[in-house]
């Protein structure tokens, strides 16, 4: 392989086993077809990857082996020179419709493409499998083998492993369903061992992948830091006649749980697409916290708040007798109302009565003259509880592989990583510091004070992002070594 080109690897393997996966999860390109159907692939296709527009490694999904048996005894038969057999087999079959499917799949490794042969190490060993090896291992040409192990059957694994040393520069266990970046990478380092002349280019691809890693966290944080500024700052006047503030109060709720709403799906819609999952959306599972509503209690049961701090947060009391809410709903939803009391304006305090003098705050709402005023919000919690859901979803789409199109039936992300409370929880003072900077900047509404406390912020949320990753990358290492009886070639 010329090391002056982009590094090319041919996908290598049989239908239903893990191939289409390891490629999408590779390559990072969720439009990969996985289907348990043979024959659906005919012809190579190419799957490059790009970082600021750059193509920096190229992956080749390929037809699986039609006649493996007959291709292997037509190398073992051939008397020309070793450094042209599988062009003299191209040449030789190319016309030949029984042969078409092992060209097409040659094809690529004669041009000098590396191989990464993938199979499902929860089956036993065929024949057939002993016959592809060994016409890999005529080509040549830089290759690695991939068991692509269900974690549920690891029996099988030792004969796999035992044959592939005979065949393979190098072996590697990789669960395609679950691999995480971490894992990715180190899949790309073990490709650097299978031939020297690969390890300065795929130096440098691995370099680029880090860099673009650290650039997405960083972007990440950028999104996050907007959407609490722009839900913070939120702030609505309308003109309010006799007669008509009831119903305009209802109206400025309602407006401004649809305003959070879209916002923050927005903001997780960002994220998702820095991540390079466009097609198949990640359906969250029915029992994540992120399926929750915002303002529902659970959620904020969930992300760490006591009973007291969801009561003194949402005003559950005062909001109830503020806008006649039935008091059989209390305590086991916000509602609709009582969710904004307390988290949009000073608006805590519980009226008696008729009670309403100017200028007093009611669910976040200001009364003065004829205007009614909401925001900006003045409940530092909803900072936290927004940025907890946006960190639980930055954890479940890092760690939504490329090649898995649904979820199994107990898997998704049903708790934190912290168990049932949210990553905020547990920042230390300093962290909270910077938190409540940043929300008394935005209160404030100076722009100046703003830029610094949201750059503080930004600088902070990168290393929750950085943890995030790193303890997720070895929660499945720890989990791979147990599956694998500590080894993975």
């Amino acid at each position: 392989m010329n090391r002056h080109v982009v590094p090319e690897f041919a996908i290598i393997g049989h239908p239903n086993e893990g191939k289409s996966s390891v490629l999408s999860t590779l390559a990072e390109d969720d439009s990969v077809r996985v289907s348990p159907i043979p024959g659906e692939t005919i012809v190579c296709q190419a799957f490059p990857v790009r970082i600021d527009g750059q193509e920096i490694i190229r992956f080749i999904d390929t037809p699986g082996f039609q006649n493996p048996r007959q291709t292997l005894q037509w190398l073992h038969d051939y008397q020309g020179p070793e450094d042209q057999m599988l062009e003299a087999f191209l040449a030789a079959h190319r016309d030949d419709p029984d042969f078409h499917d092992d060209c097409e799949l040659l094809g690529p490794v004669a041009a000098g493409a590396g191989i990464i042969f993938v199979v499902d190490g929860s089956r036993p060993l065929r024949h057939v499998d002993l016959a592809e090896m060994e016409i890999l291992r005529l080509s040549g040409a830089p290759r690695m083998a991939v068991i692509n192990c269900k974690e549920e059957n690891t029996g099988y694994l030792p004969r796999w492993q035992n044959e592939f040393r005979k065949h393979f520069n190098a072996v590697r266990l990789f669960n395609s369903c679950q691999a995480n970046y971490r894992q990715r990478i180190e899949l790309l380092e073990s490709l650097k061992s299978i031939d020297q002349q690969l390890e300065p280019v795929l130096r440098t691809v691995i370099d680029a992948f880090q860099g673009d890693w650290e650039v997405r966290n960083m972007r990440t944080a950028t999104i996050l830091a907007t959407l609490l500024q722009d839900i913070l700052a939120y702030r609505r006047t309308v003109p309010c006649g006799r007669g008509a503030e009831p119903r305009l109060r209802l109206e400025l709720h309602q407006a401004y749980l649809a305003y959070v709403s879209t916002k923050e799906r927005q903001a997780h819609e960002a994220i998702r697409q820095l991540f390079k999952h466009n097609i198949f959306h990640l359906a969250l599972p029915p029992q994540s916290i992120l399926s929750e509503d915002l303002f529902s209690k659970r959620t904020w049961e969930f992300l760490g708040l006591s009973d007291r701090q969801i009561i003194l947060a949402g005003a559950l009391g005062g909001a109830a007798l503020g806008v006649g809410i039935d008091a059989a709903t209390i305590g086991t939803s916000f509602g609709l109302f009582s969710a904004i009391g307390g988290l949009v304006g000073a608006g805590a305090t519980a009226l008696k009565g008729k009670e309403l003098l100017s200028g007093v705050r009611l669910l976040g709402m200001k009364m003065g003259g004829e205007q009614l005023q909401v925001g900006p919000v003045s409940n530092i919690q909803l900072l936290y509880i927004l940025l907890d859901r946006g960190l639980l979803y930055y954890s479940h789409v890092i760690n939504w592989a490329h090649g898995r199109r649904d979820y199994a039936p107990q898997n998704g992300l049903q708790r934190s990583v912290h168990g049932k409370t949210g990553f905020t929880s547990h920042w230390d003072s300093e962290r909270r510091k910077i938190c409540s900077h940043f929300f008394r900047s935005v209160q404030k509404g100076q722009e100046g004070l703003i830029e610094e406390a949201s750059a503080a912020l930004q600088d902070l949320l990168r290393e929750q992002l950085q943890e995030i990753s790193e303890d997720r990358a070895q929660a499945c290492a720890d989990k791979q070594r147990v599956h694998s009886g500590g080894s993975d070639d």
